[in-house]
């Protein structure tokens, strides 16, 4: 059981972002790290992405390259039960309350030797909910210096604007453009290093980015993103009609028979996307 004290939850509210080393212990990290390999070792007969691997440049079946596992935890069990059951879900209620709702999942390899930047954005834009409580846990699957590209958080960003993500001509890039840049104290952001089982969290507004790896080494990251229960993703925009079916799984206890939007509080009727509803004549007289 992870535990999150009260200065770890101020630190949260104040920078839009926590890290805390180490706290996965090795008993999980082996774990995850066989699921991984289950993966890379999968990647060695493709020779394009497909649906679930995206592979760097250079990939061969005799030495991998990897960019990223989409929906992990749609596809392996281990990585449900550390989402949904095991420390993931333990930070995420700490920090959004009882319970929480996962939205995804996903694993970062960032390879060696020139695995990719990322560049300095918000997640919200990709995914938008009916509020800003959105956070992304991250894991340290192996030890991070440095020169891995360690994510670079920009402190008390989660508490301003909401950038476009495109560039002046429209075209969605998926990164701020210089000229918002420009106005960002980016000379105050954090990296993030630390040993394996080491976890970041951050707010789904936070000004974020990584460099690329430099180092021989692959730095895996997983990452696994939670809203308040009362928070709900929005269809028709951004990357939330992608998301796999375990997506809006609660952790942590029932779902609140409420929600909030535009500050005014507003009672919601059960969760049918999976089922169970057939008409407003049935429900009445049932």
């Amino acid at each position: 059981m992870v535990e999150i004290d009260d200065a770890v939850l101020e630190r949260y509210e104040t920078d839009g972002y926590v890290c805390l080393p180490g706290v996965v212990d090795d008993a999980w990290l082996e774990r995850l790290r066989a699921a991984t390999d289950e993966f890379v070792e999968q990647s060695r007969a493709l020779s394009a992405s497909n649906g679930l691997l995206d592979l760097d440049e250079g990939h061969s079946s005799g030495e991998p390259r990897l960019r990223r596992l989409l929906n992990p935890v749609d596809n392996h069990e281990v990585f449900r039960e550390f989402a949904l059951e095991g420390p993931a879900a333990d930070i995420a209620v700490a920090i959004l309350g009882r319970p929480a709702r996962f939205h995804h999942s996903k694993l970062n390899f960032k390879w060696s030797d020139g695995g990719a930047a990322v560049e300095w954005h918000q997640d919200i834009q990709y995914w938008p909910h009916s509020d800003f409580t959105p956070l992304t846990i991250g894991v340290y699957l192996d030890d991070v210096d440095d020169d891995m590209g360690p994510v670079g958080i920009v402190p008390g960003s989660h508490l301003g604007e909401c950038y476009d993500l495109r560039d002046e001509s429209g075209r969605w890039t998926g990164s701020m453009t210089d000229a918002d840049l420009a106005g960002i104290d980016l000379g105050s952001a954090e990296y993030l290093p630390g040993p394996a089982g080491t976890v970041t969290v951050h707010n789904c507004v936070a000004v974020h980015g990584s460099k690329p790896n430099r180092s021989p080494r692959p730095r895996p990251l997983l990452l696994q993103t939670y809203s308040a229960a009362t928070s709900f993703p929005l269809l028709g925009v951004g990357t939330n009609g992608r998301t796999g079916p375990t997506s809006g799984t609660l952790v942590g206890g029932a779902m609140p028979a409420w929600m909030t939007v535009g500050g005014r509080r507003m009672p919601v009727a059960p969760d049918w996307s999976r089922g169970g509803y057939t008409t407003i004549f049935d429900v009445q007289q049932r």
